[in-house]
């Protein structure tokens, strides 16, 4: 063996073990930290955003209320335009969702993520001048706006982040949108601190911060290639797919991609882009379907939502100073976010299905012990200490697993003509999810008290039984291995090698012969 050979040997088994050290190029990863900063930063930051400035914000319907009616807004009605200034996120978030197949088609994967940057431009615009124009409707308006610009993201994002990524570091790229989302929860607890934007001459900055990660996405983005899978298959531009899997990979010669893709081109040749009720009937993709609606349903009923409930009360159970707990709960935050780097960086060598099961299944053991530790605080002084305990470790469990990878697997699960219908049905699902959640938490809550945590146990039971039977691993898979990995249960029969993925290999083989090198070579894809 000479020494060219021996050296290529070498560099080939060093990037097998860590496949992160050789295929992240910084095409790649501007894409994921910059599309996701413009996207699902902005939803984690207005899942936390609203709760430091409640009260101000309350109090500012009240003074608006007096000056247009000469007298004080009732309690009741006070509560009713709150209600609907946090819940209209989520109709938002669903009207984002259900207008993604259209928006993707005309303006494909990243058009779409810029255009969408004008949404949270104009939501920031309402939010921040409310106040000083006296509308409480603009405040309203304005959280729609936003919710339609997560809706847009949370289904647009992780598609265009499976597509960039070479199928061995899918997973860990797929979790910038975790990560971010964490990260925009953690910053949105921050920025509300009272030293900084949580009073009450301050709170309406808040909602200006939502134009810099935008207006940074905007600036960076343009310069990003457009996913060479929706350029080759749906643009047929075969140049510019060339140009992006050059950018992403880092290399010149990226015809074997090239040629998975057209494989996989080709045997979609007589399928157009399918729509929502096409798909629904679709016996061949029933399971995935089913298995992307279970994850993304679970995802949102898990229970880490009402856990935001008690933790206040947990606090102060414990004797800490009311003055001090916004601090404490920071933690929550933090926590959140390392998780969910945590979890990116071990995907790929554990796998998705591990990492899913586990984080239900821990999920499922705390909230346990939560409730035995809820129902004695009264009794021993130190339970609150192990409650809160148990409010850490449950976030930790749902951030390793349950917290990103069902946007990994929608985008995992489905083919390219399946994969815009597909992400707008777990969009639906996860969105009126979320609303179902803050519809009906209360009621449960005030129903079985402490109790309440059980029935999110036997939800994550039931997340992990269903996971354990029916998911099969996707790491390190191609989208057409794993669509094969469910025709048995979807009774429909596997297509045998045909020559398309034969033609993959020739060009591999080629390629060997021509550079007098015998190691096999594979797509990144």
């Amino acid at each position: 063996m000479g020494t060219q050979q021996k050296a290529d040997l070498a560099e080939r088994s060093s990037s097998e073990k860590n496949p992160l050290q050789k295929s992240i190029t910084p095409c790649l990863l501007s894409a994921a930290f910059f599309g996701a900063l413009g996207s699902s930063f902005l939803y984690g930051y207005n899942l936390s955003v609203v709760n430091a400035p409640a009260l101000y914000i309350k109090e500012f319907y009240n003074k608006t209320w007096m000056e247009r009616y000469g007298k004080p807004v009732g309690a009741e009605t006070t509560t009713l335009i709150w209600s609907i200034t946090v819940s209209i996120f989520s109709i938002g978030g669903l009207s984002g969702a259900l207008n993604v197949s259209w928006l993707i088609k005309i303006l494909g994967r990243k058009g779409t993520l810029l255009v969408n940057n004008v949404f949270a431009v104009i939501a920031a615009l309402l939010l921040t001048f409310g106040e000083r124009a006296r509308s409480f409707e603009m405040l309203i308006i304005g959280r729609f706006i936003i919710g339609v610009d997560s809706g847009i993201a949370l289904s647009v994002l992780p598609m265009y982040l499976g597509e960039i990524s070479p199928r061995y570091i899918r997973g860990f790229i797929g979790q910038f949108n975790s990560i971010l989302i964490c990260l925009g929860v953690f910053t949105g607890q921050v920025l509300g601190l009272p030293e900084l934007l949580g009073q009450e001459s301050r709170w309406n900055y808040l909602f200006s911060f939502l134009a810099l990660p935008a207006m940074l996405q905007l600036c960076v983005m343009p310069f990003l290639p457009e996913s060479p899978r929706f350029l080759l298959i749906d643009r047929r531009d075969e140049a510019a797919a060339e140009r992006a899997f050059q950018r992403f990979l880092g290399k010149k010669d990226v015809s074997v991609e090239l040629e998975e893709v057209h494989a996989e081109a080709r045997a979609q040749e007589n399928l157009l882009t399918v729509s929502m009720l096409q798909l629904l009937k679709n016996r061949a993709v029933r399971w995935q379907l089913i298995t992307a609606m279970v994850t993304m349903a679970c995802y949102q009923l898990c229970g880490l939502n009402a856990i935001w409930y008690y933790t206040n009360g947990i606090l102060q159970a414990a004797g800490f100073d009311e003055t001090l707990i916004p601090y404490i709960t920071l933690s929550t935050g933090a926590i959140e976010t390392l998780a969910a780097i945590v979890s990116g960086l071990v995907i790929e060598r554990i796998g998705r299905k591990p990492l899913l099961i586990f984080g239900f299944t821990a999920m499922a053991v705390f909230f346990s012990l939560l409730t035995v530790f809820l129902n004695f605080q009264d009794s021993v002084s130190w339970m609150p200490y192990l409650s809160y305990a148990c409010i850490l470790a449950v976030i930790a469990s749902f951030c390793s697993g349950p917290g990103g990878i069902p946007f990994v697997l929608t985008g995992e699960l489905f083919e390219q003509a399946y994969r815009p219908a597909a992400f707008m049905i777990a969009g639906t699902v996860n969105w009126l999810s979320n609303f179902a959640v803050g519809l009906l938490f209360p009621f449960i809550q005030e129903t079985l008290g402490t109790f309440s945590f059980l029935v999110f146990v036997g939800v994550c039971v039931i997340a992990s039984i269903y996971l354990c039977v029916i998911l099969p691993e996707t790491k390190n898979k191609t989208f057409m291995d794993i669509s094969h990995s469910f025709a048995k249960i979807n009774k429909v029969p596997v297509s045998p090698p045909s020559h398309e993925m034969k033609l993959v290999l020739r060009v591999a083989s080629d390629k060997n012969v021509k550079d007098q090198n015998h190691f096999k070579r594979e797509s990144s894809f």
